[in-house]
């Protein structure tokens, strides 16, 4: 029986790691909802998450769910059955989206793609100049699929919408994304944005977000489409209360207080930046260890990486799970496994939310013992590349 000691490292890329002041500030006794202190902090909350998205009009709503839930929100409010909307395609959480929108009666298409290469805002441009009646009412699109760590470039793909003078709205999942990666929702003309509590957001699953512009605010209102815990509306109305169509998830309030004053004091823009930092340090290692032929991106060219998760190709004789229950099982290292058509050939590195340059060294170097171990063919100098790299861009003494 092995002995476990110190502490296990989750690299998977969600949930994430949890800040101890998080934790501290979520351990309470529940409280009233309706007494003065909470509610002048839940009003707080508000102005700083609408800056999390820059979003300069319209309004952010909070739900009790997941990023699934954050999806059938955005749907259910601007979308009714019959409708029709294009997906272009990322990776696993792009067909997700369509799929959620398929069981709500929405009529999906796709613009497919290989999920290794960012979709491409000209393949939607040419599809909407097609569309002269308009009758596609929405674009989904995710910033960063967790699944191929594809990256696709927003605003241009409102360029294309607006290219041919469309009405689509543009409908953004910035799950794996936000906190992490820039998000300038209303600069870029973003309508709508989703995005959940448990990747860079540094907390527990259980919070989506969904920031929504003035011009979706108004297409919700004229959406015949019933419902009623995911409706805006009813989430707008004066009692406290109905901001959460009932009782708030208290605990997480508090812990999604701490996040915001955490995020203020490193600054959005240098968030972003090290977030940049540690993934080009993971790129690096990867790098080199693909340069014994088995290992490789599965993202091929490299502008189109995340910053928030590498997925690393590995060939199905060798497969990504083996290669993750060794680092699991030997060196205390969680790394997220290969999902659907990528499930028996990748596996995973997340970096983002609370993380720092010896989390991700560890990260690497757990996971270079386990190929070495495995005998898993690799170039060498991989951690050296990483360390340089970390080296290069750190601050002068």
């Amino acid at each position: 029986m092995m002995l476990h000691s110190g502490h296990h490292f989750t690299q998977v890329p969600g949930p994430t790691n949890i800040p101890e002041r998080v934790l501290n500030a979520m351990n309470r006794q529940a409280v009233d909802f309706n007494r003065p202190d909470f509610l002048a902090m839940l009003e707080g909350l508000y102005p700083e998450i609408m800056a999390l998205f820059r979003l300069q009009a319209g309004q952010v709503f909070i739900y009790a769910a997941n990023g699934h839930g954050g999806w059938e929100a955005a749907i259910s409010n601007l979308l009714a059955p019959g409708d029709r909307v294009l997906v272009p395609e990322t990776g696993q959480f792009g067909r997700g989206w369509a799929e959620a929108a398929k069981a709500l009666g929405v009529e999906v298409e796709m613009l497919d793609g290989d999920w290794r290469r960012a979709p491409d805002p000209q393949a939607l441009r040419a599809r909407l100049e097609q569309d002269r009646e308009h009758a596609i009412k929405a674009v989904l699109l995710v910033q960063v699929d967790t699944a191929s760590s594809v990256t696709s470039d927003v605003p241009a793909f409102r360029k294309a919408i607006d290219d041919v003078g469309h009405p689509a709205l543009l409908m953004v999942d910035a799950i794996a994304a936000l906190g992490a990666v820039d998000m300038q929702q209303s600069d870029w003309g973003v309508d709508v944005t989703v995005a959940a509590s448990q990747k860079a957001l540094m907390l527990p699953p259980g919070l989506a977000f969904v920031a929504v512009g003035d011009k979706a605010l108004d297409a919700a209102r004229a959406n015949r489409r019933e419902r009623y815990y995911w409706d805006w509306d009813r989430r707008l109305e004066s009692e406290h209360y109905r901001w959460f169509c009932g009782t708030p998830s208290i605990s997480m309030m508090y812990g999604l207080r701490e996040v915001l004053d955490m995020i203020a004091e490193e600054g959005l823009d240098a968030g972003h930046r090290r977030h940049a930092r540690l993934a080009e340090a993971v790129r690096r290692a990867v790098a080199v260890w693909a340069e014994g032929g088995v290992l490789a991106f599965n993202v091929l060219e490299p502008s189109e990486r995340a910053n928030t998760v590498t997925t690393i190709a590995v060939p199905e004789a060798i497969g990504g799970e083996a290669i993750r229950r060794y680092c699991r099982e030997h060196f205390e290292v969680s790394l997220g496994g290969g999902l659907a058509r990528l499930a028996k050939t990748s596996f995973r590195i997340g970096h983002m939310g609370y993380l720092n340059p010896p989390m991700v060294l560890g990260t690497l170097g757990a996971l270079e013992a386990s190929l070495k171990a495995l005998g898993v063919p690799c170039g060498t100098g991989a951690l050296d590349a990483a360390t340089d790299w970390l080296a290069e861009t750190a601050p002068a003494p």
